[in-house]
């Protein structure tokens, strides 16, 4: 196969013959920095020097220290920053600028009105029609253009803070023109408040003489109404009906509690004696003085009986009078019982009565009150209407007498304070002649460097031929793939190897000379290869590769998994939900089963097995038991991709069988040299077969020929 070089040579950038370049010229370099030096020197010499001073200004709610309402206003208002920015634009006012003009006389100044004193040359280009003459705009408009271009106001962020920044010719000016300025704004505000206050004032007096007919109006037709209906008050609410309704309520409650009190007390005794049982419990038996005494009496006759029923017959006489004594003091604690009956009965018969004229008396008030409440609500209507108007006024009343006490301009402090005055600066802030003449010198420097730079380059003179490999292209017409942009990709290309290693180098067994990953996913499926172990000697980015490989089988409807067995964890962190799943470490710690270890792919239909969590030493003392894992493994999966890493091929005889499965060789920019080596070391542990693959980039297969520049 013969080989033909590319015509175009690359070519490297000297960067050495750059840097001589510049200093065989270093006499014009150090020349024009000299120069630019001297130049920064005499301008900055020739510009008058310019200071800048500052005032600062709190913007807060200000009242006067004897209202009484000092409190509730400074909670109420509140300066947010469109406030704030009000203020700003308050301060920049051209009313106020005007007034700090008239008062510092600034008209007098050549520095706010430079056009006053023209120049020739300006006189010149006036005549010849180029420049307008400044004359034609007022004086005043002239000043106003050039102090607003020495004034800077602006809100310090995040507060309520204002600076006023001034600059001029003159520090003394610079210093008192903000100060000026605040003092003109703190007055203005103050103005504000009392043409407010004076308004006020002038509007209210004659609305408070109105108010004041309206509320005695009101309150003579409250009172006309209550005399005309009769709805007089005995206290501050109750009318005479209503406090005679609320009495005879109270009085109608009390008699039917004494009435059924009575009654219940006369059915107690009532029902004792009907039953013969003893009365004695009952308490108004028991509170009669008779009842008491007689009690008494039959205590001691009693008492005598028993004293005598020891010494005397039954039928003695003195038993027998004792006994019949006995039996009238029974009979006659029965007849006070009786009494006391009878005067409970008598007492719920006259609260019966009291009952029925407390409640006759009710009715009549009711009926009386209906109407009543009708003219009630008149009443209420004219009282709520009087009570309105009243309290309007008094609101008048308290605003006019604090409107009054404000008319004098002390008395009505401005919503802002100065909290820094603005003091003569003692340094010009421009120009700074220092920073400006290195800054000059610097950048004549650099300008005259580049210069020569590119001088040396478009010459052709700091251009050298690349010291790399130029590519090549067979006969046959090699397809070299292109990535994303267009463009060709630079090709691995591998030479052919020396004599002592050609012997041993496996085959590379891709059928096509193309080394994508889709093509190596093809060749997989075609082959029907049940396990394909990648090895990626350059660590993550060829790992990526496998990951590729893995999903594009998975596209086109084999079942795929794809082991993790990398340090890195680097298909773990791309297909895996987390890296802290369960996966290789922990099966082989026997920490959990072969289906508890297996993952589905984030975005496609194969699944993972990831690193794991378990301890990485401990796991590989069982690492004989991978094999078995993976032909268990290649039962329920068309393909088994094993990911290793860089890993070397000693490592990989450990956990893949030559006759079981494909090597894949994931390459991004390994040389030749390094690429021969490795399939030296494969076929050395066995493996004949070896599937190159490279995302994304084209790979010349062993035996093509690389001519060097």
């Amino acid at each position: 196969m013969s080989v033909s070089p590319m015509t175009q040579p690359d070519v490297d950038i000297d960067l050495g013959r750059l840097v001589a370049a510049v200093w065989e010229k270093r006499a014009l370099v150090a020349g024009l920095t000299a120069a630019a030096a001297g130049l920064a020197f005499i301008v900055t010499g020739m510009l008058n020097p310019l200071y800048k001073s500052e005032t600062r200004l709190l913007i807060e709610t200000r009242e006067p220290v004897y209202s009484s309402d000092q409190n509730q206003q400074a909670s109420d208002v509140t300066f947010d920053d469109r406030a704030v920015t009000s203020q700003v634009e308050i301060l920049r006012s051209t009313d106020l600028v005007k007034q700090v003009a008239r008062t510092l006389d600034l008209s007098s100044r050549e520095e706010f009105d430079p056009a006053a004193n023209p120049s020739a040359i300006g006189d010149l280009l006036i005549m010849l029609g180029l420049k307008k003459n400044p004359l034609d705009v007022p004086a005043e408009e002239r000043i106003l253009k050039e102090f607003y271009k020495k004034l800077d106001v602006y809100a310090v962020p995040e507060s309520r803070v204002i600076g006023i920044e001034f600059s001029s010719e003159d520090a003394a000016l610079a210093a008192a023109v903000p100060n000026a300025l605040v003092d003109a704004y703190l007055a203005f505000q103050s103005g504000a408040k009392l043409e407010n206050n004076t308004d006020a004032s002038a509007w209210l007096e004659p609305e408070i003489a109105k108010l004041r007919e309206k509320v005695r109006e009101s309150e003579s037709k409250v009172a006309e109404y209550r005399a005309r209906t009769g709805l007089l008050l005995v206290n501050q609410q109750d009318t005479i009906a209503a406090k005679q309704l609320s009495d005879i309520s109270t009085e109608l409650s009390r008699v039917r509690a004494e009435r059924a009190d009575s009654e219940a007390r006369a059915q107690s005794v009532r029902s004792a004696l009907k039953n013969g049982q003893a009365v004695d419990a009952v308490s108004d038996v028991l509170d009669s003085p008779v009842i008491q005494r007689l009690r008494e009496s039959e205590g001691n006759v009693r008492a005598q009986l028993a004293d005598l029923s020891t010494t005397l017959l039954e039928a003695h006489p003195r038993m027998k009078g004792l006994r019949a004594q006995l039996a009238d003091i029974e009979q006659q604690i029965l007849g006070e019982i009786r009494k006391v009956l009878s005067s409970l009965e008598s007492n719920a018969k006259v609260a019966r009565i009291r009952e029925e004229e407390l409640t006759a008396q009710l009715n009549a008030l009711k009926a009386g009150s209906a109407r009543e409440g009708e003219e009630a609500v008149e009443l209420r209507s004219l009282e709520r209407e009087a009570a309105a108007q009243r309290e309007l006024l008094e609101t008048y009343l308290s605003r006019y007498r604090e409107a009054a006490s404000r008319t004098e301009p002390k008395a009505l402090p401005a919503d802002a304070r100065v909290i820094s005055r603005a003091v003569p600066a003692s340094e010009a802030y421009f120009p700074k002649t220092g920073p400006i003449i290195i800054v000059s010198a610097l950048a004549a420097f650099l300008l005259s460097s580049i210069g020569v730079m590119l001088g040396e380059l478009f010459s052709g003179r700091a251009l050298r031929p690349s010291s790399g490999l130029v590519r090549v292209a067979p006969d046959d017409q090699l397809p070299v793939a292109g990535n994303a942009t267009g463009q060709v990709a630079p090709v691995v290309a591998a030479a052919q190897p020396s004599a002592d290693i050609a012997g041993p180098l496996p085959h590379i067994s891709n059928d096509a000379d193309d080394f994508s990953v889709e093509a190596v996913a093809e060749q997989l499926v075609t082959d029907v290869t049940p396990v394909a172990v990648c090895v990626s000697p350059e660590g993550d980015e060829g790992s990526a590769a496998a990951v590729m490989l893995a999903r594009t089988v998975a596209g086109d409807g084999l079942k795929t998994l794809l082991i993790d067995l990398t340090g890195s964890a680097c298909p773990t962190e791309l297909m895996a939900e987390s890296v802290r799943l369960p996966g290789l470490t922990d099966l082989m710690c026997g920490e959990i089963s072969i289906a508890d270890s297996i993952h589905p792919d984030r975005l496609s239909s194969s699944h993972i097995i990831p690193r794991g969590n378990a301890n990485a030493r401990r796991a590989m003392r069982a690492i004989d038991r991978l094999p078995m894992i993976i032909d268990a493994l290649t039962e329920a999966y068309d393909l088994v991709i094993v990911e290793c890493g860089a890993a070397d091929a000693a490592s990989i005889a450990r956990v893949a069988r030559a006759d079981r499965g494909e090597i894949v060789l994931s390459i991004l920019r390994s040389g030749e040299a390094e690429v021969a080596r490795m399939l030296a070391e494969f076929n050395a542990q066995g493996f004949e077969d070896v599937l190159l693959m490279t995302p994304g980039q084209p790979v010349s297969p062993l035996g093509n020929r690389s001519t060097a520049a």
